[in-house]
């Protein structure tokens, strides 16, 4: 074998799949068409459970310190509308404004400290499988040749051919819309308001927010501390773009006339971005040694919610092919990824179409919905629901069998831990993303039965303030895989350890 995993796709998800893989000890190789990163402005930053998941490995400083701009205030647009935390202590979802051509750098840095071999300037041309291997054909800049791996996974984005080779259906919605954002500098002749509005010469005073129009949805995010003012419109428009043609200065202005049919003069562009809106998943993640993830394997019709759920994708997946890999993954559990990242993709999808319902209606109807929509969310337990749905929190993975702990599935709390050694926390035992049965309680009969797959669980003794279960088995992407309540008795949980062991973790050493 060539490698042990092929990865198509140099993007946020594939480079994540890289370093995974690579801390699971899996030999990966990335083929990407493109020679050089792209600089092509696309997402401008991280959300939701994504900067969570980076704290665990440890990675969140050195993103955050290669911030240029400061952190939004948390408050983020939703149909039309607006999520505004604003006033909560403890916000449900943050930000991290980190362009993608930044956050790729970033993860391609971290790549080449694991070793993974990536060969920009490769183009797939070909694909097929059988059942023990993956063949590939791929155009290099010194010719065609092929490579051979157990897996192949495509990480090539929403026109993926690593999908059409499967033979993996992607229905779903096209809508008929055009969005172009940008952040600029203003000339003098334009007067950004206090409110964060702007006074235009020809139309007037246009507020913060989102503005209505016969033609579009005119979107302004301004302050009078700061020279760069964020331009957003929206349009319906059937034209077909090429992601990797930039958008100008040009077809910006062009968009902003159509919308508010006056000029609105731009001094000085610093980013200027276009997308569409697809709704779209793939009927199936995997089809024998191949699978998807990232666009390849959905598309949502809002923005700020696609890096977040693939690379999710990337880390649920690693540890599992890894697991197959080293020969000690219990039946069944590579197709766990296709089941539990469906569903956090068909919930993502719930919030992105309502979001469209939301935002593309046009009549006092509409904006009757979008205005009680918004009074609900004046509420604090509405706006932390929906902050949850959005950030991706909210989701919980389906367990087997029966009589599960209320966290098994979810996303693990980041508990300060106190153990013999010091100070410590799950976000830090998780760095290396190997699986951990975390020991709360001191349950010498729970250790020994952990011990069994000592070299696949690392097992760690910790007290903890607040005490959720007296253990935890935590899968390497911080996923709670079994919890058992407090005080219950041994008869009943060590079984149940021993049976979440070999359902997650294959069968025991001794």
């Amino acid at each position: 074998m060539d490698a042990d995993v092929i990865i198509v796709g140099a993007g946020p998800t594939g480079l994540m799949l890289a370093a995974e893989l690579r801390l699971a000890g899996v030999r990966p190789l990335v083929l990407e068409r493109q020679p050089q990163r792209r600089e092509t402005p696309k997402a401008g930053g991280l959300g939701g459970q994504i900067l969570e998941l980076l704290r665990y490995r440890g990675l969140l400083e050195r993103f955050e310190a290669a911030c240029t701009d400061p952190a939004p205030a948390p408050r983020f647009p939703f149909g039309g509308v607006h999520l505004d935390f604003t006033q909560l202590a403890d916000p449900p979802m943050h930000a991290l404004p980190l362009p993608q051509q930044l956050l790729e750098r970033l993860l391609d840095e971290r790549a080449g400290e694991l070793d993974v071999d990536i060969r920009r300037g490769h183009a797939v041309t070909g694909v097929s499988q059988d059942a023990a291997a993956v063949t590939v054909d791929v155009r290099g800049p010194d010719g065609p040749y092929q490579v051979i791996a157990h897996y192949l996974v495509g990480c090539d984005g929403a026109r993926s051919r690593v999908r059409d080779w499967a033979g993996i259906g992607f229905p779903g919605t096209t809508y008929p819309e055009v969005n172009r954002l940008a952040q600029v500098t203003l000339p003098d002749t334009v007067t950004v308001l206090g409110s964060g509005g702007l006074d235009v010469p020809g139309f007037g005073a246009i507020r913060a927010g989102f503005t209505r129009t016969d033609h579009g949805l005119f979107g302004i995010g301004a302050s009078p501390d700061s020279q760069v003012v964020s331009l957003y419109t929206i349009e319906d428009e059937t034209t077909e773009y090429d992601d990797d043609t930039p958008m100008t200065v040009t077809e910006l202005q062009d968009s902003l006339h159509r919308v508010l049919g006056v000029h609105l003069p731009v001094a000085e562009a610093i980013r200027l971005s276009r997308f569409t809106f697809k709704a779209r998943q793939a009927e199936r993640y995997r089809h024998g040694r191949i699978l998807l993830a990232g666009d390849a394997a959905h598309l949502f019709p809002a923005t700020g919610v696609a890096l977040n759920a693939g690379m999710l994708d990337a880390v649920n997946l690693a540890w599992k092919l890894a697991a197959d890999l080293h020969g000690h993954a219990p039946a069944g559990l590579l197709d766990t990824y296709h089941d539990e990242r469906h569903l956090a993709g068909a919930r993502t999808m719930l919030h992105t179409r309502a979001q469209v319902a939301l935002r593309r209606g046009h009549d006092a109807a509409a904006e009757a919905l979008r205005q009680v929509f918004q009074e609900l969310l004046a509420d604090e337990q509405p706006l932390r629901r929906m902050g949850a749905l959005v950030a991706g929190t909210d989701i919980c993975y389906p367990m087997p069998g029966p009589n599960h702990h209320a966290l098994a599935g979810t996303f693990a709390p980041d508990l300060t831990l106190h153990t013999d050694q010091g100070v410590t926390s799950v976000a830090d035992l998780l760095h290396p993303a190997r699986p951990i049965l975390l020991d709360l309680a001191d349950r010498p009969e729970l250790r020994e039965i952990a011990r069994d797959w000592g070299q696949r669980v690392d097992i760690h003794t910790a007290k903890t303030d607040q005490r959720p279960a007296d253990a935890l088995l935590i899968r390497p992407d911080a996923h709670i895989a079994w919890a058992v309540p407090i005080d219950e008795s041994a008869d009943s949980a060590t079984p149940a350890l021993r049976q979440a062991l070999s359902g997650w973790f294959g069968t025991p050493l001794r």
